[in-house]
């Protein structure tokens, strides 16, 4: 069986039914789409979607940080540019 990551979950057939309803339900939480009792797939709010990205992007950003914080550094002085 497989794992779902969420509190709410739904068939695809009350998705099709009573989707405002779901929407509703769900909050701002992520619901899982069911297909024969496996999720298929995950329903996000917009606000849900856009704060994961933003999430995804300041990850993606301390990484490269990281990364780049081993390299090689010039010193510059401000005068000079």
């Amino acid at each position: 069986m497989e794992n779902i990551f969420s509190e709410l979950s739904v068939s695809v057939g009350e998705l099709k039914r009573n989707f405002s309803g779901v929407i509703k339900q769900a909050d701002d939480e992520a619901v899982a789409i069911l297909n024969h009792n496996r999720p298929e797939a995950y329903l996000l709010s917009a606000r849900h979607y856009e704060q994961l990205l933003s999430y995804v992007e300041d990850l993606e950003d301390e990484k490269l940080v990281r990364e780049r914080s081993n390299g090689v550094f010039i010193e510059v002085n401000i005068d000079d540019l």
